[in-house]
């Protein structure tokens, strides 16, 4: 299988220039409490609990984080799961997920996704730099 990637510059261009200091600050304050300190998740993240919500997955390159787009990555954390899903033409999804509008800004948001991608080895990236839209 033949696999082109797309240029980083283009495909990542709302991860560019991130402070990613801040990135890292705020993914401890605001989401290591469930996707853990080392962005390893919880465990049995494929698993779903009781009602029916999975368990926060790990946002490291053993999670399924980079296997998505920035805009839905940043939708997901704004919206919330269940809402991002829904705009994704996905109904009735039990995301455990909260919506994190009001709390981060849309800047804070991105710092916090250029962090957990500056953790990813090197074709994780690439992979993921290929399944964001061009401009």
């Amino acid at each position: 299988m033949f696999l082109t990637l797309a240029t980083p510059a283009f495909a990542n261009h709302e991860l560019l220039n991130r402070n990613i200091e801040v990135g890292r600050a705020l993914y401890q304050e605001q989401c290591a409490a469930c996707h853990g300190a080392n962005l390893e998740g919880q465990p049995n993240w494929r698993s779903p609990n009781e009602d029916g919500t999975l368990p926060a997955p790990p946002h490291d390159e053993t999670g399924h984080t980079w296997h998505h787009d920035n805009q839905l990555l940043f939708d997901y954390t704004k919206l919330g799961g269940r809402a991002a899903l829904e705009a994704r033409g996905v109904p009735d999804f039990n995301s455990g997920m909260p919506a994190f509008e009001g709390s981060l800004t849309d800047e804070e948001i991105w710092d916090i996704l250029a962090y957990i991608r500056s953790t990813w080895p090197q074709r994780e990236r690439e992979v993921q730099a290929s399944r964001n839209p061009q401009h």
